[in-house]
């Protein structure tokens, strides 16, 4: 009998265990991500990077340009401040016209001006020629690289010989020059003249105009041009003027290695000493 009751009762706690277990709710299935939605998720992510990539590419580009822009100004400045400061220190005795010309070629597309100076020691490159502060100057706009041209200048002590390193590397002023103009305060005219056909003078004023722009820029605007003039302090200093040591006329010593240009009237100075 008890165990009659003891199997019922079993049986019953069995039947009560399977339907709870029944009755008890199931968890959720636990799907993985479909295709379509793996590939959803990797164009989102690679349109993320495209434009998190252009957006840095823009500003780089951006910060290159105006590092550009900013140094091109400054070589502007550089080479307008480099001509007014040696027009502004120019010197020509007469006695030495053989190499205290003054020149200036017009003719062509762009100028040529070539002069003596008595440089500053914070002029660009005086650090190559030491204690030589008396140097011949020569700005022209020479083809570069690009397509573009540029204003390069060579300097040269006037007693030595022009060096080949400054001949074949000059210095290198400015670069997308469009024009390079010079003009002239004429003595007679008392007007601006496109030639100097005076020789053996200086001209009280000379206006030189800049144009900067780009290599396939055709037109300039009127911000692309800098025109400056240079009133000139110097004179031409007559040989009678001209004294070293206390003599009278003297001249610095020749150099076979310097000839003057075509046409220069080279006066005669007198004998040392002589009145």
């Amino acid at each position: 009998m008890d165990q009659q009751h003891l199997l019922m009762a079993a049986r019953v706690e069995s039947n009560n265990l399977r339907q709870a277990v029944m009755n008890s709710p199931r968890p959720a299935r636990q799907g993985a991500f479909t295709l379509v939605e793996v590939m959803l998720s990797v164009a989102i992510f690679t349109a993320v990077m495209i434009a998190i990539y252009a957006s840095w590419s823009a500003i780089l580009r951006g910060s290159r340009s105006g590092q550009a822009a900013a140094a091109e100004a400054q070589r502007s400045r550089v080479a307008v401040r480099a001509l007014e400061n040696s027009l502004m220190s120019l010197q020509m005795f007469l006695a030495n016209i053989k190499y205290d010309y003054f020149q200036a070629d017009t003719s062509g597309d762009f100028a040529t001006l070539s002069f003596v100076a008595r440089l500053a020691k914070s002029f660009p490159r005086s650090g190559d020629f030491g204690d030589q502060v008396l140097r011949r100057l020569t700005f022209s706009v020479e083809p570069g690289t690009n397509s573009d041209n540029v204003l390069v200048l060579r300097q040269n002590p006037i007693l030595f010989q022009a060096s080949a390193d400054e001949e074949e590397n000059p210095l290198v002023l400015a670069r997308g020059v469009k024009e390079f103009t010079l003009e002239f305060w004429g003595p007679r005219s008392k007007d601006w003249e496109p030639e100097w056909l005076y020789t053996n003078q200086l001209p009280k004023l000379i206006k030189f105009t800049l144009g900067f722009g780009r290599p396939n820029q055709r037109g300039l605007k009127p911000e692309d041009l800098v025109t400056r003039v240079v009133s000139l302090a110097a004179i031409p200093v007559p040989p009678g003027v001209q004294m070293a040591g206390g003599g009278g006329g003297q001249t610095r010593p020749a150099n076979p290695n310097i000839q003057p240009p075509p046409g220069t009237q080279v006066p005669r100075s007198p004998p040392i000493g002589s009145k």
